[in-house]
């Protein structure tokens, strides 16, 4: 069987869903540039876990480099791509958009452009609960309308979804567009919450909790989103026969085209994750409750029931047992006496 290519392997979500299919026995080719959004230390040092593993080859790539992109799927041959490569982070959007520009959307073409080619038999891409934007229906839906992104990442995110659409009409690629909801765990990424307060909380120093503490969000255990991507990735995106032109559904197509949610339906306030997490560290948090910052969203949660549709129901890790489990990583990972190890 040809390789799997996925890209950001370094990354969090990236390095799970290849070890998963390294374990699986499948080969995976992982692309990263290995960028310095966070430090490079953590993503070489997940790395360095798959490559303990069978059957893994690695290349440091950058998705704006198309030629090289380009001969790498002449080289292998990809049948399927999970696309999990991306400038990351809400907040960073309002510092550094033009990054966001080039990874997220150019970066995007050139892959559209390599699958193309190569006519690969399904894509598999991040988006976001990002481009829920100023929706407050609860909990999300991948009908609703997502017109209105209060964040130029949720943005990029919602402009691939219409870039995917877009070649899977054109070209009759099957995309299917995964739309994550705050994943969490160990080798998380070192610039959200969890591992924010954790690395604070240790040190003594104050964690500050935006929109005065209220902030709820649908958290996602990573192993849980790993199981529906590899779900989806072997349920290729078809036609849906009953989608009508003049009452367009915003989640299928008469293209090989599907959206779906990642994440948990439950929205948890940020306040219990914050009580969990003390309780899994003891120790206390020193909190300072701040206004929400721009771009950020009250509240997120998702409804699933498309996802169920396609692949039955996900396993859902409690919030309580994926806290202890990330702590004991953290412990493990950062040396820290004290943590007791799984």
């Amino acid at each position: 069987m040809p390789a799997i290519l996925v890209t950001g392997a370094a990354g969090f979500i990236g390095f799970h869903v290849a070890r998963r299919l390294l374990e699986s026995g499948l080969a995976v080719v992982g692309i990263d540039n290995l960028n310095d959004y966070y430090d490079p230390q953590l993503k070489k040092d997940r790395l360095a876990q798959l490559h303990d593993e069978p059957g893994f080859e690695f290349h440091k790539l950058d998705l704006l480099e198309d030629q090289a992109l380009a001969a790498l799927f002449q080289e292998h041959a990809f049948s399927k791509v999970v696309h999990l490569a991306a400038q990351a982070g809400v907040r960073h959007s309002l510092e550094d958009p033009r990054a966001y520009i080039d990874n997220n959307v150019v970066g995007f073409l050139n892959l559209l452009e390599s699958c193309r080619a190569q006519q690969v038999e399904h894509l598999v891409y991040a988006s976001s609960s990002s481009v829920y934007g100023a929706n407050t229906k609860m909990p999300f839906a991948v009908g609703d309308n997502v017109d209105h992104p209060l964040s130029l990442y949720g943005a990029t995110k919602k402009c691939n979804e219409l870039m995917a659409h877009a070649y899977s009409h054109l070209f009759r690629l099957p995309t299917s567009g995964l739309r994550f909801f705050t994943v969490y765990g160990p080798w998380g990424r070192p610039d959200m919450a969890l591992y924010l307060f954790t690395r604070a909380i240790l040190e003594g120093r104050p964690i500050e909790l935006f929109n005065e503490g209220h902030m709820r969000r649908g958290f996602t255990y990573i192993d849980d989103a790993v199981d529906g991507v590899l779900r989806l990735l072997d349920t290729a995106a078809e036609p849906d026969p009953e989608w009508l032109g003049d009452a367009p559904a915003p989640a299928s197509s008469s293209a090989p085209y599907r959206l779906y949610n990642i994440g948990s339906s439950e929205a948890v306030e940020l306040s219990l994750l914050v009580e969990l997490l003390e309780k899994s560290l003891g120790r206390t948090a020193v909190k300072q409750l701040v206004p929400m910052q721009p771009g950020d969203v009250p509240a997120t949660s998702a409804d699933l029931s498309s996802l169920v549709e396609a692949v039955d129901e996900l396993p859902a890790t409690s919030l309580a047992e994926g806290i202890r489990r990330f702590v004991s990583w953290y412990g493990e990972y950062h040396q820290v006496e004290g943590i007791p190890a799984d």
